[in-house]
This record gives C-alpha cells, structure tokens and sequence, in this order.
C-alpha cells in the first residue's frame, strides 16, 4: 500500500480511535472538550447564562489562536519573514482546524480532567508534527497548509447551530467584544479592570488582544495575578510588567508549578543568574515560554559547541534571544560556516551571540565576498571575526561600504583593518571622520586603534605628545 500522507494518517487515526462512532460524531469529538469538563463560572465573561457547549466554544477560539501562533513560529523558524508567515496562518483555517484537531486527539485525558493546555503543551505536541510535515512535503508545505483539506467542513456546517462555534474569521472582534462589553452590572470585565490597575490602558489591551485572541480569555486570579506576583519577587519593576505582558501575553498562559517554575530552576541549574532574571525578562519575555525540550536542545548545542556550562549560563542572561534561534536551520549552519572561515564557533557565540541568528546565505556569505573582493584573504576575515565578533551583523550598504571608502581615503595599510576591525563599530561622522580631520591637522598620525579607541582627553594628550616629539 502506497504511503498516506501524515495529515490523512491523523484522521484516520481518529476514526480508529472512535470504532463506534459515526463521521458526525467524530466531528464531535474534535470539536469539544469532554462532557465532564467544567469551567469555572469566572473563566469566561457572560452578559447571560450560557451553555455548556457555549464555554467550550469559548475555549475552542483560544485555542484556535495558540495554534496560529505556533504555526507562525514554526514558519518563521523556516525562514520566512513574519509579515509573510502571517498572511499564511490567515489564509489556513482548515489546517487551523486540522492543528486543533491533533491537539485533542493528543490531550484527550487532559480534555477528560477539564485541564486547560498550557503554551508548551501545546507547542510539544504541534512542533513535531509540522516538522514532520516539512521533512514530507519540503518545499511544498506551504502550499499543503494554504490549500489543506478540512475534512470535517460538512459535519461542522450541520452543527454550527447546536455547538454554538464561532467562526475563525470572527474570533478576533469577538475577543475584542469580550474585553470592551461591560458586564450586566455596568462594570468593566474583571481582566481589563486589574490590567487598568497594572498601568496598562484600555486600547492597549485591546491590542494585545487583537494580536492575540487567547488572552481575553484568560483568568485573573489563576493565570495573570500569579504571574504578575512572580515578575515583582524577581525584582521586576511594577512599571515593567505591562511591557512584558504587551511583548509576550502567552506568558500568563503558562503553568506556574508545572512549567514556569520548573524551567526556572533549571535554567538556573546551568548557569542563569538568578539576580538577572529581571533584566532578561525585560529584554526577552519570550524566554520562559519555550519547552524544556526546545531548552535543553539548545544548551546540548552549545555544550557539543565547546561553551562551559558556567558560560551557557552567562549567554542566556546576557542574549535570551539566542533561545529563539532555530538548532538546525540557524545555529548549527552558522558555526560551521565560522569555522570554515578560520573563526573560533565556541567563543564567537559567547561574545557575539546575536551573530548565530544570521541567515548564512543571505547575510554571512554577502560580508564575507564583500571582503573577499577587496583582497582581504579568508584567513584574514577570520582573525577580524575572531576580532570583531558582530562585524557579520552590520549592514553592508549604511555601514561596511560606506567606512570603507573613506579609510581608502585615510591611505592606512589593508592590514590596520585586520589588526584593529573594531573600527568599522564607530560611527563615521561622529567619530571617525572628526577624529582623522584633528590628527591630519595636528600633523601627527596613528594607529587606527588609537585614533578611536580612545576617549577624547586622552586623545588630546596623544596628539599633544606626538606634536612636541616631532
């Protein structure tokens, strides 16, 4: 029998799962949480008493968006820009459905406790498949997930009315409705009345909202008061907190015993300094909601990398972004590429660990032919790598080319580049050009490392000490 493609294998594997079941009912299954799943009152905002079927409709739409936004993540993991793996994800309801599906078909006994699924759950469960899925269709997955067949449009049509669903389209303005609604009391809804209290507005809110359904959805006293709690024991500003919530609202989805803890005290374990976490969360909110899995990944790579464990955990304070870089398709590639060009991999990622997010074709191979063409040699772009760790970051057109030229103007040897590429880091008209027109009027010259390098009174008195010499 040929082969069947991962997503027919999955709704195979449901009817299988259901022998009893009729198409209908399978549909069902898909589309609810178990009957014994029960919502507190306070989870979900009603201007009426609601049904049942409404709640887990309700739920159903948050979900929708968690899967977005993992699908979304995974595209931008593939390289595309965010703009575009947008306009994919609001383009693929039925793979949309097809992603919720798999979700409670992998959490049917979570379903069954009345257990919501936490941002981690949800992307250890989805992660894998759409890999799974890329490694099938390869260059064609996006077109698998823009026109993927949902097989169960028929059956949802006939129970739109009893189910109380909501359209995937509509999701947005009624997450919206939810936090703007006052209640049949004439007050505010709970959430946007402790947010108003953290600092944050009302159209702020709405905006966080619009970005992501999810959280409208979410309750005070269970998901955000204990994280606000949390930031404010780890020294985190007051005034900060509505900052981390507006980068990163998944965050207040996350279990606090069952995962934000946890991977706090292992991220510690490796090195993270506990009295940083306020600043790395500032920096980085998304930090903390990545798996154990996509973690501990990523401090295997640096660990076969050659980095200390002391050291892994000083990269993780100082650059958590380097958490959101892809093993496979960014890290990996971009130390062997610094390796083939003579750069120490391991103590580049520790001093320029923002280089290891750089795509290899579309920003590495450019630096490097840009030197290559002005005969440096490969040997030497390596020891200005090894020198200058994010000269690979810097921008070709406002940046390299343009310091460039004028240093041919300067008439230095190649190899004062080699020696000292640090100068490419200084700003060309504040610094750079200002300090070459004083030494050529001083009459004196020197080193680019002490041209620039230097603060301004101590380059007075080098310039003063080279006149009286000369």
């Amino acid at each position: 029998m040929a082969a069947q493609p991962a997503e027919l294998l999955l709704v195979q594997g449901l009817y299988s799962s259901v022998p009893t079941a009729s198409n209908l009912q399978c549909a069902v299954i898909i589309h609810n949480y178990s009957a014994n799943c029960d919502a507190d009152a306070d989870e979900l905002w009603v201007a009426a008493p609601q049904s049942r079927a409404s709640v887990r409709s309700r739920l159903l739409a948050a979900e929708r968006e968690e899967a977005k936004a993992v699908l979304s993540l995974f595209l931008r993991q593939k390289g595309l820009r965010s703009t575009l793996a947008a306009r994919i994800v609001n383009k693929s309801d039925g793979f949309i459905e097809h992603l919720v599906s798999k979700l409670q078909v992998a959490y049917r006994s979570r379903y069954a406790e009345g257990r919501e699924l936490s941002t981690p759950e949800i992307r250890d469960a989805l992660l894998p498949y759409l890999e799974a899925l890329s490694i099938e269709h390869g260059d064609r997955l996006v077109e698998v997930v823009e026109n993927f067949a949902d097989p169960f449009s028929v059956e949802r049509e006939a129970l739109s009315s009893s189910m109380v669903l909501t359209p995937t389209s509509s999701n947005k303005q009624k997450a919206v409705a939810r936090i703007s609604t006052p209640t049949s009391g004439g007050a505010l809804p709970e959430l946007v009345v402790y947010l108003l209290d953290l600092g944050m507005d009302h159209e702020e809110i709405k905006n966080i909202v619009r970005k992501f359904p999810a959280f409208a959805y979410y309750n005070v006293d269970r998901k955000i008061k204990p994280l606000v709690e949390l930031l404010l024991d780890l020294g985190v500003p007051r005034s900060s907190i509505p900052g981390i919530i507006r980068k990163r609202p998944q965050l207040c989805g996350i279990s606090m015993s069952d995962n934000l803890k946890p991977m706090m005290a292992y991220l510690e374990n490796i090195g993270v300094n506990r009295a940083q976490w306020s600043k790395v969360l500032t920096r980085f909110p998304a930090f903390l909601t990545y798996s154990r899995n996509k973690v501990e990944t990523t401090v295997s790579f640096l660990t076969e990398l050659g980095v200390s464990k002391k050291n892994i955990g000083k990269i993780l304070t100082r650059c958590p972004h380097i958490m959101s870089y892809s093993v496979d398709d960014n890290l990996r590639p971009t130390a062997e590429y610094f390796r083939s060009i003579g750069a120490d991999a391991a103590s580049l990622i520790q001093k320029s660990p923002q280089a290891f997010g750089l795509n290899v074709e579309a920003k590495l191979k450019p630096i490097t032919e840009f030197f290559l063409a002005r005969e440096f040699s490969i040997e030497e772009i390596g020891i200005m790598v090894n020198r200058f760790g994010i000269i690979h970051t810097l921008s070709l057109e406002e940046n390299l080319l343009p310091k460039y030229e004028f240093f041919l103007t300067m008439e230095y040897p190649r190899s004062e580049l080699v020696k000292f590429p640090q100068y490419f880091g200084y700003s060309l008209e504040q610094r750079i050009k200002p300090r070459y027109a004083q030494m050529t009027a001083s009459g004196v010259r020197l080193i680019l490392n002490q041209m620039l390098s230097v603060s301004d009174a101590r380059f007075e008195e080098i310039l003063e000490k080279k006149r009286t010499r000369v």
